[in-house]
């Protein structure tokens, strides 16, 4: 079949903007409007939603969205295609069914289901499905189509298929749109949220708009947004987008391998931008599966420490606390906020961020916080916290295992009820080995001192316990540059707790970019991680803050 599809986005994770499906809707021309609600810490929270109510386990607020949206995207043959059935597809689907009968909408409704995996010892555990089930519920003509946990990109894959008949061996086809899918995944990360440039924005980062991909039958695209929205669509907009919470150039999926140096992006007009040439390869015979489960309890508490004597006051606290309640579990964290000679009580006051977990609920909560609080007039001089006392909250731990595709029960069920059984690929290929790339040697230029961050952008993010930074160069003499000094050791001297962790390196010469997987930098994963920063989302703005040697000339933004 020939034509475009124009595929939009209208959220990028749970709790994202609640105005967004209308925008969309009513911003411009769209054929399929999807909504990723999902990321490991969702699953999470779902799961404990469904602890209480095991009716529930879906993103409620998606159904809340689509009260007033619904019947737009009927009358205009919008179709939906949502992640928000979380860890009850089916659930959500019946929810939908039920609000359309009472809204008087005759809508057709089809789930994808069979990711959820029976192990006993896990609060979630839920396979990454891949794209062929969403396609054959569009396929059966579906209004709305719900799933639990697929890829993110599967949401735009699935529509391509039933639009343009793709099938396994459509290999680049099913690349490039994973990578449009990617792209739109996180709605307005690529219109210019989060963007390390955003003060170049038309307007400043305001309130940037949600994406369009207009997909073509070979699987290439062009991102852009609607017209008189906010932010921008451009090559680096796009460029930061794709960097986000990637690992090796070979992109592992369910449905296909996309081999991310072989994308190629480029300007075709203003808010628009081509992506081509991507290359794709058979998949793994197994799928990522996503498992968490309670970690115990947590609580924090935080004590500012003013004017001189900053170390030993924060060596007494520590020492009255680890007296109190005992070391085990633990966690001090000294940040030295505080300036010299400051003239008011902020500017002079560092904070000490005081971490326990545990399995014992009573410990770790008003024990710990009462403890803490009692320390108001016993301690060092100046001494207040920045909260009362509370109790401790449960923690989550992430983990990813594999599992193999035939073992797991792929299923649509379309609008009429009849299940369809998606069968697994039949050519799939063992995942190479990745090999980090090595930096070139080159000269040194001469140099001047500057922030690393006039040069270059960052995107930072989190996959479980691990951290991905990407960093992209602005122009052709700046990657030149960049790809023979930032190498592992230097990203260990400017950003130190990097140092005793293992650390990949890749290349990506179309995009200008190197791209940092760092292993274990978030613990446990986010739900666990006591790190001021818990997903890394601030990592590469860290990185473009540190001052280095810059080349004195020939590199310029």
């Amino acid at each position: 079949m020939s034509g475009v599809l124009r595929v939009g986005n209208a959220s990028g994770f749970y709790g994202d903007r609640s105005t967004a499906w209308r925008e969309m809707l009513d911003g411009g021309e769209l054929d399929v409007l999807t909504g990723d609600y999902l990321a490991e810490l969702t699953m999470l929270i779902l799961g404990r939603d469904r602890m209480r109510d095991p009716s529930l386990g879906y993103a409620k607020t998606f159904l809340r969205q689509l009260e007033g949206t619904l019947g737009t995207a009927l009358d205009r043959g919008v179709r939906l295609v949502t992640n928000a059935g979380g860890l009850n597809p089916a659930g959500l689907a019946a929810a939908i069914g039920s609000l359309a009968e009472r809204l008087g909408l005759d809508a057709r409704i089809a789930y994808v289901e069979g990711d959820a995996l029976q192990r006993p010892d896990a609060l979630t555990a839920n396979a990454y499905l891949g794209a062929f089930g969403i396609a054959a519920c569009l396929d059966a003509g579906a209004d709305v189509v719900v799933t639990g946990r697929v890829t993110d990109a599967s949401l735009v894959v699935g529509p391509g298929i039933a639009r343009f008949g793709w099938g396994r061996d459509d290999l680049d086809a099913l690349a490039g749109a994973t990578v449009a899918g990617h792209l739109l995944e996180c709605g307005a990360q690529v219109t210019g949220g989060n963007f390390s440039f955003f003060t170049e924005l038309p307007d400043g980062g305001h309130r940037p708009g949600f994406p369009v991909a207009e997909l073509h039958p070979d699987g290439s695209s062009i991102i852009t947004k609607h017209p008189g929205t906010g932010g921008a669509v451009t090559v680096e907009t796009v460029t930061a987008q794709l960097l986000y919470e990637v690992g090796a150039p070979a992109y592992l999926g369910p449905d296909v391998v996309t081999h991310l140096d072989t994308v190629r992006l480029s300007q075709d007009g203003p808010d628009r931008v081509r992506v081509d040439g991507v290359r794709g390869t058979p998949p793994p015979d197994t799928l990522k599966v996503g498992v968490n489960n309670l970690g115990g309890f947590r609580n924090s508490m935080t004590f500012v420490l003013c004017g001189l004597d900053i170390p030993a006051k924060a060596a007494l606290v520590r020492g009255q606390i680890e007296e109190a309640v005992g070391k085990d579990g633990l966690e001090f964290t000294l940040a030295r906020t505080d300036h010299v000679d400051a003239t008011d009580t902020e500017a002079a006051s560092a904070l000490l961020h005081v971490h326990l977990r545990d399995g014992d609920k009573a410990r770790a909560g008003r024990a710990f916080s009462a403890a803490a609080v009692e320390l108001a007039l016993a301690s060092y001089p100046g001494c207040t916290l920045t909260t009362l006392p509370g109790d401790a909250t449960p923690y989550g731990v992430f983990t990813a295992d594999v599992v193999p595709q035939a073992e797991v029960a792929h299923v649509a069920v379309l609008p009429d009820g009849v299940r369809v059984p998606i069968a697994p690929p039949t050519v799939t290929v063992p995942p190479a080995p990745s090999v980090s790339s090595t930096s070139p040697s080159v000269a040194a230029p001469a140099t001047r001192r500057g922030p690393l961050g006039e040069l270059v952008g960052a995107r930072s993010g989190d996959k479980g316990g691990d951290a991905n930074l990407g960093v992209w160069a602005r122009t052709d003499a700046t990657w030149e540059w960049l790809r023979g000094w930032l190498t592992v050791e230097r990203l260990a001297e400017l950003l130190p707790e990097t140092a005793p962790l293992s650390v990949e390196r890749y290349e990506l010469p179309n995009l200008r970019a190197v791209n940092f997987v760092i292993r274990g930098l978030l613990g446990q994963g986010v739900a666990a991680s006591t790190r001021f920063d818990p997903q890394a989302k601030a990592l590469g703005e860290l990185l473009r803050s540190r001052i280095v040697d810059l080349p004195a000339s020939g590199v310029t933004r």
